[in-house]
């Protein structure tokens, strides 16, 4: 195989490994691509460099999520200004694809804070009231081994907050993908940016628009979250727990109607109130949800555990014949069948997050 064809082959694979989040760093889809397309040994001057790949994830992006990229790197700049403010005293600056512009399906909004105290910067998250988790991880580089403070936030888009000492405000860092100084803004930076690219914007009142939404998505990932405790009979769930199931029929649903807003949500939601009253989910799950749900979704929610009894024949003819009179009857026994399908062991699932986002960049896509 010819160098340069080889080396676009890998770029495009490592590039497709990112755009699907299977792959979080270049290094690791890279090295992954390289192996997947040629089981010898690769030169490493025919391995693609970070720009390439993010060329590719671009290209992407521009494929599946066209104009859509466009408003939403709008909201995500005024989203991350809305969360440097709140961490003025740690001397924030935005970095990554959200300042560039190079987002994608999925992408965090990356910034730098600096401080010497992390319970300085949770107590600020805390007061706020905001859901939080942190990782300490550790990255090995040039044989040298750190442990980065990494605080991931989810607060309408997903945050990464990476910490450093307060001595390393004016250190330059270099970029991952370009090998140069990394680009990276202040408050200051990034108000003027926002006045530049949107002249028809008015800064403070997206800022406070902002504030006072509530986001309907951190109540769905509130009430799934606790599924991970609920353990099902392994009669009719050998999978194990609720959310494992949930995600599974999420994944099934999703093969079968990839675009359907509404019944993505009724398979990822369905058995929510399993946490909250294991006697009567369906009806707990639904007013858990209350004024978060079109119609539709809610009446697919309500009627899941009939359409098993529609699968096996023990449903009676008249609750048949009241179904069968929605519109959404089909979906309903599809919805059945991807809940019976939800229930195997091992079997491949997306985290909470990615199955929310992929529903949240359908509801920007499509309105």
């Amino acid at each position: 195989m010819a160098d340069d064809k080889l080396r676009r082959e890998i770029a495009f694979e490592a590039a497709r490994l990112m755009y699907l989040r299977h792959e979080t760093e270049y290094f690791r889809a890279k090295r992954k691509a390289a192996r997947k397309i040629c089981s010898d040994w690769i030169k490493p001057k025919d391995l693609p460099n970070n720009r390439e790949i993010r060329e590719q994830i671009q290209q992407l992006a521009r494929l599946h999520e066209g104009e859509t990229r466009i408003d939403k790197l709008r909201e995500m700049r005024f989203e991350a200004l809305r969360i440097m403010r709140l961490m003025r005293p740690f001397r924030p600056k935005l970095i990554g694809s959200t300042l560039t512009g190079h987002v994608r399906r999925g992408s965090d909004i990356d910034i730098h804070v600096f401080s010497n105290s992390l319970e300085a910067v949770e107590s600020v998250l805390q007061e706020e009231g905001m859901t939080y988790d942190v990782e300490h991880k550790r990255v090995r580089k040039y044989g040298e081994e750190r442990v980065f403070t990494h605080l991931h936030l989810l607060d309408g888009y997903r945050f990464e907050l990476t910490m450093y000492a307060e001595d390393k405000a004016n250190y330059v860092f270099k970029s991952s993908v370009t090998g140069q100084a990394m680009e990276r803004a202040t408050i200051p930076e990034l108000e003027q940016l926002l006045a530049r690219e949107y002249p028809d914007s008015q800064i403070e009142k997206e800022v406070a628009g902002m504030e006072e939404r509530v986001d309907r998505f951190l109540i769905y990932r509130a009430l799934l979250i606790p599924l991970e405790s609920v353990m099902q009979s392994q009669a009719y769930h050998p999978e194990g727990d609720a959310l494992y199931h949930s995600l599974q029929v999420f994944d099934r649903a999703r093969d079968e109607l990839p675009y359907d807003e509404e019944f993505l949500l009724a398979a990822l939601l369905h058995d929510v109130g399993k946490a909250i009253d294991p006697h009567d989910h369906v009806q707990a799950a639904l007013t858990a949800l209350e004024g978060t749900l079109t119609p539709r979704t809610q009446w697919l929610i309500e009627h899941h555990m009939e359409a098993h009894g529609l699968a096996d024949g023990t449903l009676g003819a008249r609750a048949r014949r009241r179904l069968e009179e929605s519109p959404d009857f089909e979906d309903l026994i599809l919805l059945g069948e991807c809940d019976r399908k939800g229930r195997e062991r091992g079997a491949h699932a997306p985290d909470v997050e990615d199955a929310l986002d992929y529903i949240r960049d359908l509801a920007r896509m499509y309105g």
